[in-house]
């Protein structure tokens, strides 16, 4: 495995480890949002979530399409909808049965 490999992974889940931005993709996820949507079903303010988004889009995570002033965001790629998923489910296993697994 090459460093530039790793690298990427390690921008990847900087991009992701906050919560909000958790959150942010797991909308997307759904459907492409705009920034007002984002802001009213977070309770985020709009600077906030623009920064998140701005943190995203850099990631290559998020793609915006302008209409106007307007931009509505959207996932980039799946794959990423899937790595959230994962975390996701692997931090509600069970903490006590640890050992069981083989990953």
């Amino acid at each position: 495995m090459s460093d530039n490999e790793l690298d990427g992974a390690a921008r990847l889940f900087k991009a992701l480890s906050s919560q909000s931005r958790l959150a942010i993709i797991r909308l997307l996820a759904g459907s492409p949002h705009t920034v007002g949507d984002l802001v009213a079903t977070t309770g985020q303010s709009q600077p906030l979530v623009s920064q998140h988004l701005r943190v995203l889009r850099e990631a290559g995570l998020v793609v915006v399409t302008r209409s106007g002033r307007e931009g509505t965001y959207a996932i980039a790629d799946q794959h990423v909808t899937h790595v959230v998923e994962d975390a996701i489910a692997h931090s509600l296993e069970d903490t006590t049965d640890h050992g069981s697994h083989t990953h």
